[in-house]
């Protein structure tokens, strides 16, 4: 017994002095061993009065230096061990533990591997987690208003852990439910607004149609007389911009001249429908751009657009099927479980300007201008920051369109489109006859060489969709006028450098600025136009710089600088 006791006395005497700790015994008092030089008597005294001091005496056995070296040896091991979980105890917020009784119920268990018991507290947490996850709410189950109520309901209740499971299963799927809501009220009220007419706008249209009436100069002739040779003159630049909207369309003309390293030859036809061509032609008519040459041209001033030559066209006005799609309620068949941009996208697909002959044109510039060789097709709601001259030096290889694909680049929405994303490919007519995988590509800034277009049956596969998709009640695809030009123009497109348009400016929310500067073309594709109040901040002044608010037009119908 008493050399036990020594032995244990020993191990201690080598913890604390030899390793040069200090042992607390209890909260008030510190323990200090002494061995004698001998290594035959250990002295232990106490600093708390009650035992001045305690000697032991061991047996009259010599201890080797070989059993000293292995014994320090093992506890340079061990004690970092024990001092690291003494640590973690700490950090882990456990009150002090000033004795030795208090650090083994602490670090035992650690020790000998038992879990921690809030360990498996949480692994019982995630076991009843998952098994709920799985399971229907019971029929009458109660859904808590907020976090606060069910941390009452706990409370009053006394739950087990399976029903605080469901109840805070029923909490998320509520809450989860009333944010998609939101979601969706937020994109119906954005489709809408985007939808509309700024009063501005409109009053703009009005004050150029009158004064197209009243003034001589407002009527006089686009272009002059002297310059109408160069419309037909392929030496020139040749652009084409069909739109109804009066200050989209100076915004493009003036863009497109401002950049252009040779103005000179840019001649640019812009055509409008009926109803705005007097103030489309007022506005360029008191507003020229020299060197430049504008022609601005209705409609109805085509004589080649007639019911003979677009039939399929005059039947989408007149479907039932489609009028009811593009301009009956919205809100019904929005699914809830679509993502806000899925949304977003079929909500815009469902604008009555797809509907409308305006937005086809683009499908008869060979019929439109029999002249030309090359045009440049702009879209109303792009911004020209670098010169577009190059393009005309562009090899096309016999092909008709030169676009910029949109299946491949660093924004993993905008440039993500491929023929799947466009086309109804559960349908077998669609399946059958096309590659889901197949690269999409952009308008909005498109090189047509009309010369190799003349060869191809291009409008003619272009009608016989529509029919096939009029026939098949919309089922073929539903997304504007992109699908039937996919398939239209499959095998006559020329990819150029993404450089020369970057889209998705009209509902990205964190277009790189830097890109947007460094593009030649930036087109606000999308809801948030940049004339509309919903338009991004930080976007719209790429679009604003080419409007002059000390206009009187713009100042008097109220276009305020942003």
């Amino acid at each position: 017994m008493k050399n036990a006791l020594f032995v244990g006395l020993y191990w201690t005497a080598l913890t604390c002095n030899v390793l040069g700790f200090v042992c607390e015994i209890g909260r008030d008092s510190t323990m200090q061993v002494h061995i004698s030089p001998s290594m035959r008597t250990i002295t232990i005294s106490t600093s708390n009065g009650f035992l001045d001091f305690m000697k032991v005496k061991g047996a009259a056995r010599h201890l080797s230096y070989r059993t000293i070296f292995y014994t320090m040896l093992m506890l340079a091991v061990l004690l970092p061990f024990i001092f690291i979980l003494m640590a973690l105890v700490k950090l882990e917020g456990v009150d002090k533990c000033s004795s030795l009784d208090c650090l083994s119920r602490r670090l035992g268990p650690r020790l000998l591997g038992r879990a921690d018991p809030s360990s498996r507290l949480a692994k019982d947490m995630y076991d009843v987690l998952s098994q709920v996850s799985n399971e229907e709410l019971p029929e009458g189950f109660t859904v808590p208003e907020s976090f606060n109520d069910l941390v009452a309901e706990m409370k009053m209740n006394q739950y087990d852990a399976k029903t605080f499971a469901f109840k805070m299963k029923a909490l998320v799927e509520h809450l989860e439910q009333q944010t998609r809501s939101s979601k969706l009220q937020e994109y119906l009220y954005r489709h809408f607004a985007s939808s509309g007419i700024p009063n501005g706008m409109h009053c703009l249209t009005l004050r150029l149609a009158d004064e197209y009436s009243s003034n001589a100069q407002a009527r006089r002739q686009l272009p002059a007389p002297e310059l109408v040779p160069r419309l037909t003159d392929n030496l020139y630049h040749h652009f084409v911009l069909a739109t109804d909207n009066v200050l989209a369309a100076s915004v493009v003309v003036a863009s497109a001249v401002r950049a252009s390293s040779k103005p000179e030859k840019i001649v640019f036809h812009v055509i409008t429908d009926k109803k705005t061509y007097a103030a489309m032609h007022s506005w360029f008519a008191l507003h020229h751009l020299p060197p430049s040459v504008i022609e601005v041209k209705g409609v109805h001033q085509f004589d080649w657009l007639t019911k003979d030559n677009v039939p399929v066209l005059e039947a989408m006005e007149t479907h039932i099927e489609i009028r009811r799609y593009y301009h009956g309620d919205h809100v019904v068949g929005t699914n809830l479980n679509d993502s806000p941009r899925i949304v977003a996208s079929k909500l815009q697909a469902r604008s009555p300007k797809y509907i409308s002959i305006m937005n086809h044109l683009r499908i008869y510039l060979p019929e439109l201008f029999p002249k030309l060789h090359k045009v440049v097709f702009l879209d109303d709601d792009i911004v020209v920051q670098h010169d577009l001259s190059p393009l005309w030096d562009i090899d096309l290889h016999g092909k008709v369109n030169g676009a910029v694909e949109t299946c491949r680049g660093d924004d993993q929405w905008v440039m993500s489109k491929r023929f799947r994303t466009y086309l109804n490919f559960s349908h077998p007519f669609i399946s059958k006859n096309f590659d889901p995988e197949q690269c999409a590509w952009a308008y909005g800034m498109n090189i047509f060489d009309l010369q190799a277009w003349r060869k191809t049956n291009i409008r003619e596969t272009y009608h016989y969709w529509l029919k096939e998709n009029l026939n098949s009640n919309l089922t073929l695809w539903r997304l504007g006028t992109l699908p039937p030009a996919l398939i239209a123009f499959n095998g006559h497109v020329h990819p150029i450098d993404p450089s020369w348009h970057m889209l998705g400016l009209g509902y990205q929310t964190d277009t790189n600025l830097n890109n947007v500067r460094k593009a030649a073309v930036i087109h606000y594709n999308g809801q948030a136009k940049p004339w509309l109040d919903i338009a991004f901040p930080e976007l719209r002044p790429f679009w604003t710089k080419y409007i002059n608010y000390s206009n009187d037009f713009i100042k008097n119908c109220h276009i305020l600088e942003p």
